[in-house]
This record gives structure tokens, C-alpha cells and sequence, in this order.
């Protein structure tokens, strides 16, 4: 349920949140064609990136709009997230398909988003679990990483840029870490949400 406004009229449409959340849905198939087309081809492989790019600008975007006008809805708040792990759990199944990412760091990866994901869902019936900030921060770090890993094979202009190599793996690095630490903390927190609401229950008369 969309909570609108009080005090002021939105100056954006209500339903352009969640239109941005399905078109970041749509572009996951665009991203994944222009990846795999011609994987070894500098130009394809920045025309996904692209893609890439603007799908991750839509999830920063639909956030802003959402918060900045009191927008939020339960759509969003489930299906932001869902948006967020089919694109970003995309490109890096692709990523370990294409050799230039190890399978494990992919695996611990989509187990944690999806595992939180599903447990989000488990916990509608107690109370919708909203994006963290921890979360918030690990999605950037995530995007940020892929956008670095995505472009190769770079021309030979990038191999004047050695850094590169070694800042994508700590950008990874980072990104990985942080996944691993803010899905123990969606743990703590849902099971604290779930004793509360199952206290609240039983003092009920």
C-alpha cells in the first residue's frame, strides 16, 4: 500500500518508483544479451556495462523518488530488493560462467541474498522487513565492483592502467565482506522482530 503524502503534493508521479523497480526488471535480459553476444568484444562488453549502469542508477533513483515524497510502498519494499538480486546475482553468475570470477565467491554470494530475500518474505507475516542501510551500502559496493569487473577484456590502452586490476579485486573484496557481515545482521534482526511479535501475541488478552 503506497503512503501518500501529507501536507504537501507530490510532484512525481505515485506509481514511478515501482515503474523504475520493473524497468530495472526488463533491463536484467537486455544486460545479459549484449554480455554474451560476443563476450571477448571490448564493444559489447561495454554495451552491457552500460546497461548494467543504467539499471543499478534505476534502483539509486526510484529509492530518492520513494523517500524524498513519501512514496513508499509494500510493492517497493519487496520487489526493490527481488530487482536488486536478479541483476546484480546476474552478472555475477555470468561473471563465474565467463571464467573471470571464482565460482565460491558467486555461491556465498547469491546464497546470502537470496537466503535474506526468502527470509524477508517469511517475515511478512510478523512485519515487512525494509532495506537497511548496511544493505544499501553493500548493493553500492557490489554495483561498483561489477561495473569494474564487466568491461574486460579492456583495449590495450587499459593495460597502461595496472591499478585497475588490483582496485576492482579490493572494491570485490570489500563488497564481498560486506555481504556476508549485513546478511548475519538481517538474521539477528529478524529474529528479534519475530520474538517481539510473538511476545506482543501471547500478552494479547
Amino acid at each position: 500500500m503506497t503512503q501518500q503524502p501529507t501536507g504537501a503534493v507530490a510532484r512525481v508521479p505515485y506509481w514511478l518508483p515501482n515503474a523504475l523497480t520493473i524497468l530495472r526488471l526488463v533491463l536484467v535480459p537486455v544486460f545479459l544479451g549484449l554480455l554474451f553476444a560476443h563476450p571477448q568484444d571490448f564493444g559489447w562488453r561495454l554495451g552491457a556495462t552500460l546497461a548494467f549502469g543504467v539499471a543499478i542508477l534505476t534502483d539509486f533513483f526510484d529509492g530518492r523518488l520513494a523517500r524524498r515524497y513519501n512514496l513508499i510502498s509494500d510493492f517497493g519494499k519487496i520487489w526493490d530488493p527481488i530487482a536488486d538480486k536478479a541483476l546484480t546475482g546476474a552478472a555475477f553468475i555470468s561473471l563465474s560462467i565467463l571464467g573471470e570470477l571464482p565460482s565460491w565467491v558467486t555461491i556465498v554470494i547469491l546464497v546470502r541474498e537470496w537466503g535474506i530475500t526468502w527470509m524477508r518474505v517469511v517475515m511478512l507475516k510478523y512485519e515487512v522487513m525494509a532495506a537497511a542501510a548496511g544493505g544499501k551500502l553493500k548493493t553500492l559496493l557490489q554495483a561498483f565492483a561489477l561495473l569494474m569487473f564487466l568491461p574486460y577484456p579492456m583495449p590495450p590502452l587499459f593495460d597502461l592502467l595496472p591499478f585497475w586490476f588490483v582496485l576492482s579485486w579490493l572494491v570485490m573484496g570489500a563488497a564481498f565482506v560486506l555481504t556476508v557481515v549485513t546478511g548475519a545482521m538481517y538474521v539477528r534482526d529478524a529474529w528479534r522482530l519475530r520474538a517481539a511479535a510473538i511476545k506482543a501475541k501471547s500478552e494479547q488478552p
